[in-house]
């Protein structure tokens, strides 16, 4: 793939924006100043950058309580976002939706989701309406491996197969739903090989590997655009962090982390960039420094940003 050096850096400057994000949401989480609940994607940027990077503006994606990452990925601003988080009326949801419900419709993001499986059934309306419309318009639905077990991915994918609509299914599968290995839950080696069953294409991917989930999903971007239905895409990836902030993750062998730590995504691309010759290791400071600047001027905003009035608890609730 020739994608050229500006999209090549916008891509790592995606995935450095995503985990500079998250550490420092893990410090302000820690600090007591953001409240509820919150599920880090550090470890999976690359599938996220990769997949939303095949999309346009106009495409859509559903989330689920990870995240942070997809968000970013679209487009979403990370001054907005921590504020959401600190629940600051300045925030994506004027600070009543969360880390778990962050929505923006300008940019397609139609929602993360604090129910497993949730997104698979609204995706499908939005790839409904966009074929109604006759558009071209796709939508990624990002789950992981433990949504890929309920009711709603047979419901969610069988008709959408059926209907042939434009929906790229995407499968993070970081092997722990919350503490539970995919192995005691799942009689096969890849989830995307339950596409079958719907008669539609399925591919795996290493999901630390940024321009293989690109090609993947472009493929089957390009393949919804057509009109020829979905595409399940599994990447599999690893959360770097417990299921939730405060988990100590002892479920986990040391081992399997440590091999995930060291083909770390960012690291391997950045590596890839400078010996393809897109970037100097100048130029990938420079981006690394302005995405930390970035990042603390985002935590400025949400900090000093007020929280919404009382009298504004029913503002933006629908009936």
């Amino acid at each position: 793939m020739d994608l050229g050096k500006d999209k090549l850096i916008e891509i790592y400057r995606h995935m450095v924006r995503i985990r500079v994000f998250e550490e420092r949401v893990a410090k302000e989480f820690a600090a007591g100043n953001i409240p509820g609940f919150v599920h880090l994607y550090s470890g999976e940027e690359a599938s996220a950058v990769g997949a939303c990077s095949a999309l346009r503006t106009d495409d859509y994606i559903t989330s689920t309580h990870r995240g942070h990452g997809h968000l970013i990925a679209k487009g979403g601003k990370t001054d907005r976002m921590m504020a959401e988080l600190y629940g600051k009326k300045t925030g994506y949801n004027n600070g009543k939706g969360g880390s778990m419900h962050i929505a923006d419709m300008d940019i397609g993001i139609l929602g993360a989701n604090g129910i497993v499986g949730g997104g698979l059934t609204i995706a499908g309306g939005a790839a409904l309406s966009a074929k109604m419309r006759d558009t071209d318009q796709v939508t990624i639905c990002f789950l992981g491996d433990g949504a890929s077990n309920r009711g709603t991915f047979h419901e969610g994918i069988n008709l959408a197969a059926c209907w042939k609509l434009p929906i790229i299914y995407l499968i993070e599968n970081n092997n722990y739903a919350e503490s539970t290995c995919i192995a005691d839950t799942c009689q096969i080696a890849n989830i995307a090989d339950r596409s079958a069953s719907y008669g539609i294409p399925g591919v795996t991917v290493d999901g630390s590997d940024v321009l293989a989930v690109y090609e993947a999903v472009s493929a089957a971007v390009e393949r919804a655009r057509k009109g020829e239905g979905p595409t399940l895409v599994e990447t599999k990836v690893c959360r770097f962090r417990g299921h939730f902030e405060g988990d100590p993750g002892g479920y986990r062998p040391d081992k399997e982390l440590n091999e995930w730590l060291d083909k770390d995504c960012i690291a391997t691309f950045s590596k890839k960039l400078v010996e393809m010759g897109s970037a100097t290791k100048e130029e990938i400071a420079k981006v690394d420094q302005e995405i930390a600047n970035e990042i603390e001027n985002a935590v400025k905003f949400a900090s000093e940003s007020e929280f919404p009035a009382p009298e504004e608890a029913l503002e933006g609730v629908y009936a």
